[in-house]
């Protein structure tokens, strides 16, 4: 007799009126919100607009979806085209079944046009974005937990997850909650990165580089307990094997990156200046040219003076009632001669 789990939900699915809100969803939704917010408020610390990494995440969600997607389907398209399978269940997203390899490539690219669009760099973009996409893992995780689906190994462990549903292949009973344990690794992703950044005052990609690695480093052993089907190569889950791969790659980045280009950007986004510092500025330098305006007029003789005499080559100022300099200092050698 089970004496704790983690219940699942009995239906994926909450009719309010004639609209299903699906839980999965619900849930990407809901991360996707988390990311924008949080990664806007870090790109305006580093001195860009806001509003800018919405206008970017226009472009980067919808490619980032579909890339998720084609990465699920392509990897695991027995599940839609083998015999007795409906190939349109490939476009129902809201069923389950993002990767997030493909969504983070596909994504890259949209974020790409955006920022190309924008005129700011995209590594700037990217790791102010970075412990966002963490947190938005993190939530939609909890999408597969009303779903009933990507569970790891059977356990009788007091955090166990209760599988109820048969369909698809299930067999009910209690398992790993692999969705928690990814949940729970990407919030200490996004807690990582952000103590990092603000430590070692990353830059030119590497926070998000940073991101990359240590998310694949929990996600293989993560990958490596679920019982789900999917395709293995050398023993080992392709999921598995990818995360090895982006591993490495993001470690490689990280380190070229700090070598060639170390510090942090001094301007992410061109143009983008607080309104106080435009106001503090333009008082400044109206009143540098107010000085620069009166010291003109005073040194061209404006304002008073009796005015200028033609002299022998150039202009001599003259001083009270007419009289040079030169001939004030003439006449008071000649008394003293005298």
């Amino acid at each position: 007799m089970d004496l704790a789990y983690i219940p699942s939900p009995s239906r994926g699915v909450v009719e309010l009126g004639p609209i299903p809100l699906r839980g999965y969803a619900f849930c990407i939704i809901i991360g996707v919100f988390v990311a924008v917010w949080l990664g806007n408020k870090r790109w305006v610390a580093r001195g860009g607009r806001p509003g800018t990494v919405a206008d970017i995440a226009v472009w980067a969600v919808p490619f980032g979806l579909v890339g998720g997607r084609l990465y699920h389907v392509i990897t695991d398209y027995q599940l839609y085209f083998s015999e007795g399978r409906n190939w349109v269940d490939a476009f129902k997203i809201w069923e389950g079944g993002l990767g997030i390899w493909g969504a983070i490539a596909l994504g890259a690219v949209g974020a790409w046009i955006g920022c190309r669009r924008r005129g700011i760099p995209l590594p700037a973009w990217a790791d102010a974005l970075a412990p966002g996409i963490a947190l938005a893992q993190a939530i939609g995780r909890w999408g597969n937990w009303f779903n009933q689906e990507l569970y790891g190994r059977a356990t009788d462990v007091p955090w166990a997850l209760k599988i109820t549903s048969a369909d698809d292949g299930r067999v009910p009973g209690t398992y790993h909650p692999t969705f928690l344990y990814e949940s729970l690794w990407c919030v200490g992703v996004a807690l990582l990165v952000i103590w990092a950044d603000r430590r070692f005052k990353l830059g030119h990609g590497r926070a998000f580089a940073l991101y990359v690695a240590s998310y694949c480093a929990g996600r293989g052993w993560i990958e490596y307990m679920r019982v789900d089907d999917a395709h293995h190569v050398l023993g080992l889950r392709l999921n598995v094997w990818t995360a090895i791969v982006v591993f490495v790659l993001a470690v490689v980045y990280f380190v070229l990156s700090a070598k060639k280009r170390p510090g942090r950007e001094e301007i992410v986004e061109p143009g983008a200046v607080d309104s106080a510092d435009v106001a503090s500025d333009d008082v400044a330098s109206g009143a540098v040219g107010s000085g620069d305006v009166a010291s003109g007029e005073v040194a061209s003789g404006k304002g008073g003076s009796d005015g200028d005499r033609e002299g022998d080559g150039g202009s001599v100022k003259l001083t009270k009632g007419g009289t040079a300099p030169e001939d004030e200092a003439e006449s008071a050698e000649s008394a003293k001669k005298g």
